[in-house]
């Protein structure tokens, strides 16, 4: 007996009915960036592994448990699907020299993959679309990277729905001095440490703080604070910041315990997170990261940016009801005669020439039948040819969506009324 072939848990098919809402915040999105001067890049879906491992840190979750990691064998180069999307941004800027005439604003969209439990908003494969600023030092271009997300929400009438957390990591001494302080103290607390928190202790304590073990919240607020550490370049950025945030109103809330999973952060790091999604409540996140590019062997150069989760926004416009209506064609081609069936094609051609959307219908079946499916398809009106029609060199052209009646018209009449009715 055979068995069915299903798609992978947690990697999951676009169906046409999920097209339209797709389609809106993809062309929501590219305007959006469009009007802050960001330009798209592409990059592989896979990538060498040493890639991540330099880039994330070894010691994080992503790199030690959710990877997509397997050997190539005709080299034997271990490679990974990429589980986000900053580091295969700047190894192209460092490999293509993007830099080479001053900052770049660039984004990206595309499939990520992490080895997680599905659930809500959170899958195997998931979408991102991601920003990074490459080459601006200073708090303007984080200010930028939130209220341009503030703006983006506004825009999908999800502002009322999504609120911003801040933090600063300070420099790389301030976090090494904090680090020292933070393994004294849950190293005399070792009792109250779940096993996640025992694994990091001495690797990487600071991810200790963004646990999400109830039975270790108070033990994490009572832990000493990066904020105590910041030198004064650190806080003046981060003053810098919230001034900002107060002067174009936008509320927010500074959460001490705000860390990132990801090594490469420095400095301004944030999160936009809803009470919509039960516990993947974060759909944007993001900060600054002045020393990855060199990490990764490119000339030092500041950098800041983020990445939204897809799937957890399209959740939301869905549960706010905020999905497009269906767009129709204009006009639904019913033809039955194999005369009919001729001029059906030239005449669905010449109104696609004059820049209309047009359904030519396929597979045969009587004029109620075909009607029926031109009511189904949204179309604004029916264009019905039969072979008495075709021989004529005219159509029937029967509104579907409005009143009026139905009329017989020639080929540039007929699309001289549906440029009209559009």
């Amino acid at each position: 007996m055979s068995t069915s072939l299903r798609a992978v848990r947690g990697m999951n098919d676009l169906l046409p009915a999920d097209g339209p809402l797709w389609s809106h915040f993809e062309a929501t999105v590219r305007d959006w960036l469009d009007g802050y001067g960001y330009r798209e890049m592409r990059t592989p879906i896979v990538e060498h592994t040493g890639l991540f491992k330099r880039a994330i840190g070894e010691v994080t979750d992503i790199v030690e448990k959710e990877m997509y990691t397997f050997v190539d064998e005709l080299n034997g180069e271990s490679l990974t699907l990429r589980p986000e999307g900053t580091a295969s941004c700047v190894r192209a800027a460092i490999e293509h020299n993007l830099l080479f005439d001053g900052g770049k604003r660039l984004w990206y969209s595309g499939p990520m993959f992490r080895h997680e439990r599905p659930q809500k908003g959170r899958y195997r494969q998931f979408h991102q679309v991601g920003v990074e600023a490459l080459g601006f030092a200073g708090p303007d271009l984080d200010l930028e990277h939130l209220l341009m997300t503030a703006r983006l929400w506004k825009r999908l009438g999800l502002g009322e729905h999504i609120r911003l957390e801040i933090n600063s990591l300070g420099s790389a001494e301030s976090r090494a001095s904090h680090r020292q302080k933070l393994i004294a103290y849950f190293e005399a607390h070792q009792d109250q440490l779940d096993e996640d928190a025992k694994r990091r202790l001495h690797s990487n304590p600071l991810r200790i703080l963004d646990t999400k073990n109830p039975a270790m919240q108070a033990l994490v607020e009572a832990a000493p604070r990066l904020m105590d550490q910041l030198d004064d370049t650190a806080l003046a950025h981060f003053a810098a910041v919230k001034q900002g945030l107060e002067d174009a109103g936008i509320p927010y809330r500074v959460n001490p315990r705000l860390v990132r999973g990801l090594d490469y952060y420095n400095l301004t790091v944030f999160e936009w997170v809803t009470d919509k999604l039960g516990s993947q409540g974060t759909v944007c996140a993001g900060g600054r990261y002045d020393g990855l590019v060199a990490q990764l062997g490119g000339k030092p150069a500041p950098a800041c940016g983020f990445a939204m989760g897809v799937e957890r926004l399209l959740v939301m416009l869905s549960e706010a009801g905020l999905v497009p209506a269906p767009d129709g064609p204009d006009a639904y081609v019913v033809n039955v005669g194999e005369a009919a069936s001729r001029f059906a094609l030239k005449a669905a051609e010449t109104l696609r020439d004059g820049g209309l959307k047009v359904v030519l219908h396929g597979g045969g079946g009587s004029f109620k039948s075909q009607m029926k499916k031109a009511d189904a398809s949204l179309a604004r009106f029916a264009l019905i040819i039969g072979d008495d029609e075709a021989a004529a060199g005219q159509v029937s052209l029967k509104p579907l969506r409005a009143e009026g009646e139905q009329r017989k018209l020639d080929l540039p009449g007929a699309l001289a009324v549906l440029k009209t009715a559009n």
